[in-house]
């Protein structure tokens, strides 16, 4: 399957990535051979060099060089926080109206079949802010409530630490829908149920703004929602409260 690339010259290209797909080929996923960077060879009849990483089960702007220099000199933007990324998620409950979460955050043990836990003296800062944009409240009963609710954001992280949006919400307990790591399994279930067992990390990077490392221009790229969010909004619409 094709991507979708959102743009593309001789140095870079920026595409839109479906949810559940790699980025790259790596030793956690063993066995696992498709992947952006492979699809985007075939595609362009070009090596690409990864710049930053796109969790597999989020979606939207990732962009790529065709050359290592290029791949650091982005890459070197995003580690100084001179990008911007702005995403959109679905979180349980009915957040605030916006906000700015401060939470160091440390690396995690993950080995399989373990518990994780942080690695103490790893911690690194990490802000996120956020504006509620749409609250739901829905007819499907979850743990010991009646009804669901749940709160349509836009992100802005300041940095772009492991999993930081998805474990920053956590944090203030307005867990991702569908998050299979940090999220509610109580939401997660009865949303399966409800719409199928085929639900997906509702986190999608909508925008994607830096510095084009050739021409200098402000470069800002907007992936367009993917047709499995869209089909949550359809959803969710008839039960919108603001």
């Amino acid at each position: 399957m094709t991507l979708d690339i959102l743009y593309q010259d001789e140095h870079l290209v920026v595409v839109n990535k479906p949810s559940g797909l790699l980025v790259h080929r790596t030793h956690l996923a063993k066995g696992e051979e498709d992947a952006v960077v492979q699809r985007l060879r075939d595609q362009t009849g070009q090596w690409v060099f990864p710049v930053h990483r796109l969790d597999r089960a989020t979606s939207g702007a990732l962009v790529m060089a065709f050359s290592p220099s290029v791949a650091r000199e982005l890459s070197d933007q995003f580690s100084d926080s001179k990008t911007q990324k702005i995403y959109h998620c679905l979180v349980r409950g009915f957040s605030n109206k916006e906000g700015h979460i401060d939470y160091p955050l440390a690396k995690l043990n993950e080995h399989k079949g373990r518990s994780r836990f942080k690695i103490i003296g790893t911690e690194k800062s990490a802000e996120t802010r956020y504006r509620r944009l749409h609250r739901y409240q829905i007819p499907i009963a979850v743990s010991r409530y009646e009804e669901m609710r749940l709160s349509w954001l836009e992100v802005i992280p300041k940095q772009g630490r492991k999993h930081q949006i998805r474990r920053h919400f956590k944090h203030i307990l307005n867990p991702l829908v569908g998050d299979t790591c940090y999220g509610c399994r109580h939401i997660n279930k009865a949303l399966r149920k409800a719409w199928g067992e085929d639900l997906r990390l509702a986190l999608h990077a909508s925008k994607l703004e830096f510095t084009h490392p050739i021409n200098q221009e402000r470069m800002q790229i907007h992936a367009p929602l993917p047709e499995d969010i869209q089909d949550m909004f359809n959803r969710l619409a008839p039960y919108q409260i603001d």
